[in-house]
């Protein structure tokens, strides 16, 4: 795990647009970044299911087929129940439109969706192994993930404020001058860069270990501050 705290600052001896206010008294205003590197540990998957038949029975019995076994399959792997979730079926008609004359039906689509939690990564291939040969055909979306993120956020969040306040400090030395305090504080919504995989077709085994074995998880904090200085 490693911690950054990017050098970018607002800056302003008499006056600073934080958020279109103004202050009429001396003062600095300072915005600190923080920033935890950190490896992955779980993920999340979804993958769909889709299925065209001249009839919509046969697409719906296709698109069950494969959810069903899928989901055993998982349960049978060690995967709780309260760990996979899936959406509503849907069933479209399919038409084929002639340059001239009227839509012609020539079939039905089937599809439904699944997402699956792995809180063990290792395990992340061959939960996308088992999809394939259950009768999965898309994986929409591979997302790495940080268990407990909220302790390795709150590490980012003391990184820039102590960002904050040494931007603060050096910038009052430079200019000769004393804080006096803090006069406001402005946090914003924290984020994470998460470790997305492009969707594809599931024609054949998917490998993605190589992929997370070597990747880390961005989690970052911001928070600005108005310190006022001493007359």
């Amino acid at each position: 795990m490693k911690l950054f705290a990017p050098v970018v600052l607002l800056l302003s001896l008499l006056s600073h647009p934080l958020l279109a206010q103004e202050w009429d008294f001396p003062h600095i205003s300072t915005t600190g970044y923080g920033e935890v590197s950190v490896s992955p540990d779980m993920a999340e998957f979804s993958v769909k299911v889709v299925e065209s038949t001249m009839n919509a029975e046969q697409a719906k019995a296709a698109v069950d087929k494969a959810v069903s076994e899928f989901t055993a399959k998982l349960l049978k792997s060690g995967v709780t129940q309260q760990n996979i979730s899936s959406s509503n079926l849907y069933i479209n008609p399919q038409y084929h439109y002639p340059t001239n004359g009227k839509p012609e039906l020539v079939g039905y689509q089937a599809s439904r969706s699944m997402t699956v939690r792995v809180e063990d990564l290792s395990k992340l291939n061959q939960y996308l192994d088992i999809a394939l040969e259950s009768g999965i055909n898309q994986v929409n979306r591979i997302q790495l993930k940080v268990r407990d993120q909220d302790k390795y956020q709150q590490q980012a969040r003391m990184a820039a404020i102590e960002d904050a306040k040494q931007k603060a400090q050096s910038l009052a030395k430079g200019f000769e001058r004393r804080l006096e305090g803090v006069w406001r504080v402005e946090y914003n919504t924290p984020s994470v860069e998460p470790i997305m995989m492009r969707a594809a077709n599931v024609s054949e085994k998917v490998d993605v270990s190589d992929t997370y074995q070597d990747s880390s998880l961005l989690i970052r904090d911001r928070v600005d501050v108005v310190y006022k200085l001493a007359h």
